[in-house]
């Protein structure tokens, strides 16, 4: 969202427009809290511009975001309630009359987990107000003006057959006039030799008629999409011109199976490794630095994640794994007790599997599905380490409330309800509730980030598939943590003293998820999601970037760590002997030469290791003098480090 966008709480809900008490501008990310005067529902507000250069032309107004229920008011007039909402949506309209848009987010009365929750702050320095957004909430609209005519939607969705591939195309026309003509559709490969087409469709309308026409192209030996690492990023732009009016759309050509925690890209299994990401920040420049940091997938926490997050995608070669929420649908009343209501998450799913197959279709980098949920009961410990700890840390994870139990039945109930065409990864958990993907928060809410072995050993699917990382900063000492939304002040106080300064707890998430995502690595982890790649707000946050931009330790340290072939410890490094693991993500074999140094000693081994598995590459000495252990290896006439504090 920016400056253009206005909001505020309802002062009431009746039929009429509505009504907002004071309109400010929005701010920053943050937690909203009504006055006791205001209603629940919070209503943003900007005006339309006016683009047409004659009386001809048409104003089309396009809205993007989601929510779990809006009601839409253009130039006064209501223009539809959705429940759920999960855009594109367009609007025509009479920039005269109509130029005022407002959306009001009516509020579910759900708890929300506040990582996959976005949110936002309106005010000004002594007068703000600060609400809770809808999950991912974030508004944007595009105007446009179109001819009398024009082609109002195209949709293209690719499959692959035993002969080559196929584009099924879709268009809509709306026209303005009678219409009795020939629509051009046209395919050419985007920077790479290959197949063309060009075919001709015929469109007739009246005045004032929409109409929608189909048709297929057939691309003969198709040139296929690959995540990062295991190939190109081949695509194809599909355009559709009628007169003067056209209108494109890139397409890729990527199957994405699943073989028990195995993915499969276009019948070879990968290994992925990459961010979570939500809705703070620009996302062409949060995938640029994922990928910088060798990431080749993104958890997105959004049911209507932005057009420009999966073009960044599609072109950077990162999938994209869609955890949907399911804080929309009903799960639990305002005192957290499981409503019996819920089977609107039933209804809700038409909704969202007709907008995700509209939205995502032609991506080739939209591939994977899932369902977040929050629960209701949340880790507060142990702390410490050792054996009485993870008794308690056992005997907790394995408690499952009824409200727990009817969370899972939705999210099964939205994850049956996907596009049969993707692999759907139903919940994600902490250890205990048997999910699907695990959530770890280890040195963070539970134990000690060196847990994770013996998190492992007693039950290693738990790192099969890992669908984030927990681990928190500061990024502002004098910031109050109760004002960071994804931060609990109680973890803080249990986890660091008064005089430990964000630099202490910067270093801290940087080991702590260093030590956590290289053990995944060393247990030969499928899937391995870690942190978010940005705070959501100011002040801190569990993101491996600030809000602003700023790099924390810990982007340089996950960016070591997820090296396709790289050299990591067995465990963090202390006086004596440590063992040396090499791990192989490619599709090659790879013969390397692996050099460690700990102060005064030092040593190299050649290993050999096979493709997407692990080799014991010896042993480092560590002295009692040493404050760091450097490993480094030698590739193909390429050198990659990986270096651990003492």
């Amino acid at each position: 969202m920016d400056d253009k966008w206005t909001g505020g709480y309802l002062t009431d809900q009746d039929e009429g427009p509505p009504t907002v008490r004071t309109w400010r501008p929005i701010s920053e990310v943050g937690d909203l809290e009504p006055s006791t005067a205001d209603s629940g529902a919070l209503a943003y507000r900007t005006t339309l511009e006016d683009l047409r250069r004659t009386e001809t032309e048409r104003a089309l107004a396009t809205l993007e975001g989601d929510a779990p229920r809006i009601e839409l008011w253009l130039g006064g007039s209501n223009r539809g309630e959705y429940e759920p909402f999960a855009g594109p949506l367009s609007l025509e309209f009479d920039p005269e009359t109509e130029s005022e848009l407002i959306v009001v987010c009516e509020s579910d009365g759900s708890t929300r987990d506040p990582e996959s929750t976005g949110t936002e702050e309106i005010g000004e320095a002594n007068t703000s107000v600060r609400a809770r957004q809808p999950p991912g909430t974030q508004w944007s609209v595009n105007v446009e003006a179109r001819p009398q005519t024009f082609l109002r939607r195209l949709e293209v969705r690719p499959r692959l057959t035993d002969d080559g591939g196929i584009i099924d195309v879709e268009l809509e026309i709306d026209a303005g006039r009678a219409i009795d003509d020939a629509i051009t559709l046209s395919l050419r490969p985007e920077g790479f030799r290959g197949s063309a087409a060009m075919q001709r469709l015929a469109v007739q309308a009246d005045a004032g008629e929409r109409v929608v026409v189909r048709d297929s192209l057939e691309v003969r030996e198709p040139s296929l999409w690959w995540p990062q690492g295991y190939g190109p990023q081949h695509q194809y732009t599909v355009q559709a011109k009628l007169g003067a009016d056209s209108v494109t759309q890139t397409v890729g050509f990527c199957s994405v199976t699943r073989d028990g925690e195995e993915v499969l890209v276009n019948g070879r299994p990968v290994r992925l490794r990459g961010f979570r990401w939500h809705p703070s920040g620009d996302p062409v420049a949060d995938i640029e630095r994922a990928v910088a940091a060798n990431a080749n997938v993104v958890r997105v926490g959004a049911n209507a994640p932005p057009e420009a997050l999966y073009d960044a995608c599609d072109e950077a070669g990162v999938l994209l794994w869609h955890a949907l929420s399911a804080d929309g649908f009903a799960v639990t009343n305002s005192e957290g007790e499981p409503n019996a209501k819920s089977d609107g998450a039933a209804d809700g799913t038409a909704t969202l599997r007709s907008s995700l197959e509209r939205r995502a279709s032609h991506h080739p980098s939209a591939s994977l599905y899932g369902v977040t949920t929050e629960r209701s009961q949340r880790y507060d410990g142990p702390y410490e380490s050792g054996f009485l700890s993870k008794l308690r840390f056992r005997f907790r994870a394995w408690r499952v409330s009824p409200a727990d139990e009817r969370v899972d039945s939705v999210a099964e109930t939205i994850a049956t309800a996907l596009p049969e065409e993707y692999p759907v990864i139903s919940r994600a958990g902490p250890p205990g509730t048997d999910p699907d993907a695990t959530q770890l928060a280890l040195g963070w809410e539970y134990l000690a980030a060196e847990d994770i072995e013996w998190l492992l050993e007693s039950n290693p699917s738990l790192g099969e598939t890992v669908a984030g990382i927990d681990v928190g900063t500061l990024t502002d000492e004098d910031v109050d943590p109760d004002t960071v939304s994804t931060l609990e002040s109680a973890v803080l106080d249990c986890r660091f003293g008064a005089d430990d300064g964000e630099g202490t707890l910067e270093r801290q998430q940087a080991r702590t998820v260093k030590t956590v995502v290289e053990a995944l690595r060393r247990h030969e982890s499928k899937t391995l999601v870690g942190p978010p790649i940005r705070d959501l707000g100011s002040g801190g946050g569990l993101g491996v970037v600030r809000n602003d931009g700023e790099e924390k330790p810990a982007y340089r340290a996950l960016s070591h760590s997820f090296e396709p072939v790289q050299a990591v410890l067995e465990s963090p490094p202390s006086p004596g002997p440590v063992g040396i693991v090499l791990c192989n993500d490619t599709h090659a074999e790879r013969a390397v030469t692996v050099r460690w140094a700990a102060g005064e000693n030092e040593g190299e081994t050649t290993v050999s290791v096979g493709p997407l598995e692990t080799a014991s590459a010896g042993t480092a000495d560590v002295p009692r003098n040493a404050t760091e252990v450097q490993l480094t290896l030698h590739d193909d006439d390429r050198s990659v480090s990986n270096r651990y504090h003492l």
